[in-house]
């Protein structure tokens, strides 16, 4: 059944970079607890202990409230085919934007996406498997095109002023640094 290991191992990393989706969980001490579904091709694995991915624009922007008052982080894939399995990824992460120079130098990791937001960059403190015999199984068709599509009509100035009114705050009012070049 379950595992607990201390770094990755060549066989999860290998599933990882096979999955179309994954989930990202962070929360504050008080408020809303936020779980996200991403896809795409938004993730990759540094070393054993170490994953970033690419957080697109969207209707909240909770992750990079939620890391920048507590950093913990929880990154979980589900196999819907194959073999069964439930993998996370426990640990602490670090936000950047577009005006941080960590992003100059990891953003070329990935393939150019309109509309990206920011770097996540975690550190992985546990690394939990369980059996996924509860998940269902389901065909892969396609990742969907609305959300680049919708960025590419935007264009740079129109996602900037979408940020402006859409996430500058979380849910439950903090600051989630998008446009702060000086950071909160």
């Amino acid at each position: 059944m379950g595992k607990q290991l201390k770094k990755l191992t060549p066989k999860l990393v290998d599933f990882i970079e096979n999955q179309s989706m994954f989930f990202v969980g962070t929360s504050m001490k008080e408020g809303k607890i936020n779980i996200s579904p991403k896809g795409l091709d938004s993730l990759r694995v540094l070393d054993e202990n170490r994953v970033i991915w690419l957080n697109l624009t969207g209707s909240g922007n909770e992750t990079a409230a939620h890391l920048l008052n507590d950093n913990r982080m929880t990154i979980m894939f589900c196999a819907f085919d194959g073999p069964p399995i439930i993998l996370r990824l426990y640990g602490v992460a670090q936000i950047y934007h577009e005006y941080d120079p960590f992003w100059d130098k990891h953003i070329s990791l990935f393939p150019e996406i309109p509309g990206k937001r920011q770097l996540i960059d975690m550190k992985i403190e546990l690394i939990q498997t369980s059996c996924g015999m509860g998940v269902p199984l389901m065909d892969y068709k396609e990742q969907r095109q609305g959300l680049i599509n919708w960025a590419e009509d935007q264009g740079d100035d129109g996602i900037k002023t979408y940020w402006g009114k859409k996430n500058t705050k979380s849910l439950d009012g903090y600051s989630t640094g998008i446009l702060n070049k000086n950071k909160p």
